[in-house]
Parts: structure tokens; C-alpha cells; sequence
């Protein structure tokens, strides 16, 4: 094929992997690449305002697709914009590809200050990115973009940076034959040592009160999860692990995996065993959280051993598999009882009720939001009082790819990762819970957001500032809330600019009746939550006991 190069190379190559949309912001350095995107037509481009939203734009997708989100990004400062996107992306195991360029080969790593040049841009890929890949010969492209996606979708999962120098883009090649075979690489998952997992069935069939922890290595084991059920587990997840089975099911505790009353929990139990989590500081109050005596923990990553708690057995394999296999060996042999269900049925609600009732003005959000939203519909929140209290806990969660939230604990990314999560779920709809401040920091997108007709309601709980940080500073600062309050925009005026429309809620009996109206709404739709009307926001912040006031 005349005039076929690299750019075409891997436009065609993307499709090959099911890539049906792309997010970036076109640039001198990655024309080749966006130019063979369009003239092909196969796939979508979505162009954002700026190379940090595109990232989590592209992790959003990657999440709720369970699949691959493609970034592009300008070379240098460009690419720089886009770190903040791989960092969450990295955190969250999101299969990421970030195709960024270069200056010419023959200007790289010379420092000579050509276009876009910085210093060492692979190295600052390389400190972020699971793998940064430099395709620095045509005749090696499509392998190496294979050893990418490989990489990439290889447990634990996470994000790979490719960059392309501009003149290996223009190169022109002839077409690979084998292109129109090759398909989405399989990942060989192993089960592990056979010993190890015998271990584990004894441990299990001598144990009576029993619990999975379920991280986001395991979000996607619901068959054999729900297997464990009926054998007799009771199950609680990380953040991320939300979801795993319908949190509707009386024998899962969502992510209540750190209130006082599972906690004491913990202590009357024989065995936990924790899938493919980490139990991190975040999670687990800096790992002091008390957890049952015998601990199993499986993962597919070895380093994950002992990681934050000592354990009695470690297991190195793929959850799915492991659960899969021990399933099929006891469930012939283990079930649970009335009297147990009962137990953690009883216990669970009583979580719920007390956690309702610390949550003052904004008790019946979560339920009025699960109502609201559609069954398949997907739930993306940023770091906000709102969800640090009960946006990642009491809004029930069906299934893994319906949660979606900045892992990292930024502000910032939720705008952002609901376009994507919009666009990869063929426009389910999305609610993203918002906090003013974080949405500020990607507002631009906002117009990608109307350019696309995303099917988004942006829930923006308006309180004028860093919430958050004032309730930390006001506990262990003296009150002294310097920088924390901010000007904002009008909302109302904001959605007429954006061209979306527009709602405000100033009275908690208001939300049901308004946010309905927002869902049923086609494309994105700006919901004005007035907090200073609605009522105080729980409070987020207690010092912990060692915490010195300033």
C-alpha cells in the first residue's frame, strides 16, 4: 500500500484491538497518528481541552468497558500535563495507552531545545507508567506496540506510555501482513502452586466464621464469589472491590470494611480471606485496623505479600482462578446456615442505619441517588466530603464497572472519568458527584462534555471551597482556614455558556424530584447542589490519636 506509515500503522493496529474511541488533544508531535485515525474513520476521537483531562477520560473508559482507554497526548510540556491522569490510572491497575512523540530521532536526548524538547521524557514516563515504551524503529512498531498492550492487560494492570519520535511517525512502511490476524493478546493467569491451595481447603473447611475481603484483583470474580456465599462466607470489599456481587445481597457488607461495628466484627471471626487487595493505609487507617488472627491472602503479584498485615499463608495466583478451584472442591461440602445469615443480615443494616444517622441534611442522598439512577447505571464521584463519607460506602453498587472514582484521592478527575465512563458504556447513565472545587480544575472539559452530548448528570455539591481541607484545619490548625475558600462561577450561568441544562437544589427534599427530572434528560446536564442551604456537611476529619494540634 502506497504512502502507509507508522501513523497509519497504528490507527489500523488500535482497531485490531477493539479500540472503538480515543481521547486527546491533537498536537505537532502526533499528527501522524490522529491524521490516520480520521482519514480511516474506524474509530472515534474525542478531543478534549487539555492532555489531563483526556487521561481520565481514557481511564474512565478503560473502567467501565474493563478494557483498553487510549490517551494521546503532545510530546514535553504536553505529555507532562498528562502525568497527574497516569499516576490515578497507575493506582487504579486501569489498562491505559498513552501514545505521546518525540522530537526527531535525530535530535533525542541531544538537549539541543527543538520543539517540545525536555529532559529525559522517557524517564519521566518511565517514573510513572507501569512501562514506557520509545519506538524508535519502524521496523520493530507493531511488535512493540503488542509488547504494550501485553503489558498493559497483564495483572496487575496499569497504564503504558509509548512514545514515537515524529519522523518514525511519517516513516512509511509497507503494510504488515499480519496485521489483519492478530487479535487482542491472551494473558496466561496462573493458578499456582497446588499445594498452597490444598492449605487453603483445609484451613477453610476447619473454619465456621468466615469472611472474604475482596480488592479490585478479585472485582470481577462474581460467579465464584457468590459460590463462597452459599458455602458460608460473608463478604466486605476495598473501594475499588465494589460491586463484586449486587451490595443488595444480605451477605456482603460493601465497603464498610473499617466502621467500629465490623471492626469488633473482625474479632469474633476464625478466617479472612483477602483477594486481590492490597489492605492499604487508606483503607485500613494506616494499617491499625484490627482484623481476624488468620489471615490468607491471594494475589497475582508476588510483591504483595505481607505488603501492610502479616498473614498465615500467602498465595501467589489469579483470584479468579483460585476461588474458581476451591469452589468447585468444597462446594459439595460446605453451606451456610439461617442462624449466620441472619447475623450478618442484622449487622449490616444496622451499619447502614448508623451510618445514616451521622450523616445529618444528607441522610437520604444515597438512597434517593440509587433510586434515581438507572440499574445499569454507572456511579463516578470525585474526592468530596460528600463521597469520603458516604458516596464510596452507602450508594449501593452492582456491579465493578458502575464504580468509578479517583483511587489516588485527588480532586480533579471526576468530570473527567465520567466523559470517559459515558462514552465506553454506549451512554448509560452516568451521575458524577462533584465537589466545586475539583471541578474547576478540569471546568474546560465541560465543553467536551456538551460537544460529545455525554448522557452525565454533574452532581455539584457547592459549598464554596476545599471542604475537606477546612475540617482538617479547623481540627488541627486552630480554625485558621487559610486558602481554602474560593470564588466560583455561577452554575446557572456556567451551564447556559457550556449549553447544557441547568439545575439547583437549596432543600434536601429536593434532590429526588430534581435529580429525576436531570436523569431523564438526553445529554449532560449541571446539577447545582447549594450546600450552605441544604445544611452542613458531616463532619470528615478526626485527628488521630497521635495527631499533634498546630
Amino acid at each position: 500500500m502506497a504512502d502507509y506509515n507508522i501513523g497509519d500503522l497504528v490507527s489500523e493496529f488500535l482497531y485490531q484491538m477493539n479500540v472503538k474511541d480515543v481521547f486527546g488533544v491533537v498536537s505537532v508531535h502526533n499528527i501522524p497518528m490522529l491524521d490516520a485515525i480520521g482519514r480511516r474513520n474506524y474509530i472515534k476521537m474525542i478531543p478534549a481541552r487539555g492532555e489531563m483531562g483526556a487521561g481520565h477520560m481514557a481511564d474512565g473508559y478503560a473502567r467501565t468497558t474493563n478494557g483498553l482507554g487510549i490517551v494521546f497526548t503532545s510530546t514535553g510540556p504536553g505529555a507532562a500535563n498528562a502525568a497527574g491522569s497516569v499516576v490515578e490510572a497507575r493506582f487504579a491497575g486501569s489498562p491505559v495507552l498513552h501514545f505521546t512523540g518525540q522530537t526527531a530521532t535525530g535530535n533525542l536526548d541531544k538537549n539541543q531545545g527543538t520543539v517540545h524538547d525536555v529532559y529525559d521524557q522517557l524517564g519521566m514516563l518511565k517514573s510513572i507508567s507501569k512501562k514506557a515504551i520509545r519506538i524508535s524503529n519502524a521496523d520493530d512498531a507493531l511488535s512493540q506496540l503488542m509488547e504494550a498492550v501485553t503489558v498493559a492487560l497483564t495483572p496487575p494492570m496499569g497504564p503504558v506510555s509509548i512514545e514515537i519520535p515524529i519522523d518514525i511517525q511519517r516513516t512509511n512502511i509497507e503494510r504488515p501482513s499480519m496485521l489483519d490476524q492478530i487479535k487482542l493478546p491472551t494473558i496466561n493467569l496462573q493458578i499456582g502452586y497446588t499445594s498452597s491451595v490444598d492449605q487453603i481447603e483445609s484451613i477453610i473447611k476447619t473454619s465456621k466464621r468466615k469472611i472474604l475481603w475482596v480488592g479490585n484483583g478479585g472485582k470481577y470474580a462474581k460467579d465464584e464469589v457468590e459460590k463462597f456465599i452459599e458455602m458460608g462466607f460473608a463478604v466486605v470489599t476495598s473501594t475499588l472491590g465494589k460491586g463484586v456481587v449486587p451490595e443488595s445481597n444480605l451477605m456482603s457488607f460493601g465497603a464498610f470494611n473499617a466502621v467500629p461495628l465490623i471492626e469488633d466484627f473482625y474479632q469474633t471471626l476464625d478466617l479472612m480471606i483477602v483477594v486481590g487487595s492490597r489492605l492499604r493505609g487508606h483503607e485500613t487507617r494506616d494499617m491499625s485496623l484490627k482484623l481476624p488472627h488468620n489471615i490468607i491472602q491471594i494475589d497475582i503479584d508476588p510483591d504483595a505479600e505481607e505488603r501492610t498485615y502479616k498473614t498465615n499463608l500467602f498465595h501467589c495466583g489469579d483470584a479468579k482462578k483460585v476461588l474458581g478451584e476451591l469452589a468447585d472442591r468444597l462446594s459439595n461440602q460446605l453451606s451456610s446456615d439461617d442462624e449466620w445469615v441472619n447475623e450478618v443480615a442484622n449487622l449490616k443494616s444496622k451499619i447502614l442505619q448508623d451510618y445514616k444517622n451521622n450523616l445529618g441534611a444528607y441522610k437520604d442522598f444515597p438512597e434517593v441517588i440509587r433510586r434515581v439512577l438507572p440499574e445499569d447505571g454507572i456511579w463516578v464521584r470525585d474526592v468530596t466530603i460528600s463521597n469520603s463519607m458516604w458516596g464510596n460506602r452507602s450508594m449501593l453498587i452492582n456491579k465493578p464497572e458502575q464504580n468509578i472514582y479517583p483511587v489516588g484521592a485527588a480532586i480533579g478527575p471526576g468530570m473527567a472519568l465520567a466523559i470517559g465512563a459515558s462514552v465506553g458504556s454506549d451512554g448509560k447513565k452516568t451521575i458524577a458527584m462533584c465537589g466545586d472545587g475539583g471541578f474547576m480544575l478540569n471546568l474546560p472539559d465541560l465543553w467536551t462534555a456538551s460537544e460529545t452530548n455525554c448522557d452525565v448528570v454533574f452532581l455539584v455539591m457547592n459549598d464554596q471551597g476545599y471542604g475537606v481541607i477546612k475540617h482538617i484545619q479547623e481540627s488541627m490548625y486552630g480554625g485558621r482556614k487559610f486558602y481554602a475558600d474560593l470564588l466560583g462561577p455561577n452554575f446557572e450561568d456556567l451551564a447556559k455558556v457550556a449549553k447544557m441544562k441547568y439545575k439547583r437544589i437549596d432543600h434536601a427534599n429536593e434532590l429526588e424530584k430534581k435529580l429525576d427530572e436531570a436523569v431523564k434528560f438526553s445529554g449532560p446536564v449541571l446539577v447545582e447542589v447549594n450546600v450552605h442551604s441544604v445544611g452542613e456537611m458531616p463532619r470528615y476529619f478526626a485527628p488521630p490519636p497521635h495527631a499533634t494540634k498546630v
